[in-house]
């Protein structure tokens, strides 16, 4: 276990590309050393290991499926080994489908889909939690829960299971802050809105914010960097009496 104990550590799953990789950026700026956690994308893993370690932090990347217990057990022992210590969760990772009615799409899909985008966080929160409740001699922390829109939206002929494990994940956030809330540990959630990352692409629509800017009151999409300041600020001193909060980053849809 490392001694170094000077610089807080955040944990960001799903921290190779897009909104996850703009946090681990942010919070090395900020003053913390930085572990992410990615499935595939090795390069782009060690990519964002680089930019943490030009900004004069330190930075872990492990490969975890984190819907999966064993993977999620190897990372947190992996940031026990290496920092000896966790301040901020930010579960991140998740999944998105080819758009769909839910009449057309396949158990195999609903079982993933859940997997990652609720099961994932929750199983990453336990951990998370051992290492910082009071009642386990932690000194406290934050956990930031990243949702959707679509959480409150449904997303209708497109997305319904996605929108429904993200609705799965603020009903978690909402009780898990309650459960922690005299245990030194603060559980908020960010709502992200329609934001520029390669997620798109996963869902058959690389251009899905362009082509869905005009119905933002905003008149324009997101930046992953903008979804990332609402993050390190929930996980900040600055929020210190805020727990259980959702804060939707969508430029007001």
């Amino acid at each position: 276990m490392s001694t170094e104990r000077e610089h807080p550590v955040i944990v960001i799953t799903g921290g190779s590309r897009g909104i996850g990789a703009a946090t681990a950026r942010l919070a090395a700026t900020k003053g913390y050393d930085v572990v992410i956690s990615y499935l595939n994308n090795e390069a782009a893993a060690q990519q964002a290991v680089a930019d943490v370690t030009g900004l004069g932090h330190r930075a872990l990347a492990v490969r975890a499926d984190s819907s999966e217990p064993e993977a999620v057990l190897k990372l947190f022992k992996a940031i026990d080994n290496t920092f000896g210590r966790v301040d901020v969760l930010v579960n991140n990772a998740a999944i998105i489908g080819p758009q769909s009615r839910l009449e057309d799409i396949e158990f195999a899909r609903l079982q993933r889909m859940f997997a990652v985008n609720t099961l994932g966080p929750l199983l990453c929160a336990q951990q998370a939690v051992k290492r910082m409740a009071h009642r386990y001699g932690g000194t406290g922390g934050a956990i930031v829960n990243i949702s959707s829109a679509s959480a409150r939206l449904g997303s209708p002929n497109e997305y319904v299971d996605y929108a429904a494990s993200k609705g799965a994940l603020e009903t978690f956030t909402t009780g898990l802050a309650k459960e922690m809330a005299r245990e030194g540990v603060r559980v908020n959630c960010v709502r992200a809105g329609h934001i520029y990352t390669d997620m798109h692409a996963s869902g058959g629509r690389p251009d899905r914010v362009e082509q869905m800017k005009a119905s933002i009151p905003m008149g324009r999409g997101g930046q992953p960097d903008e979804v990332a300041e609402a993050v390190l600020w929930l996980a900040s001193a600055a929020a210190s009496f805020v727990t259980g909060t959702f804060l939707d980053v969508t430029g007001g849809k």
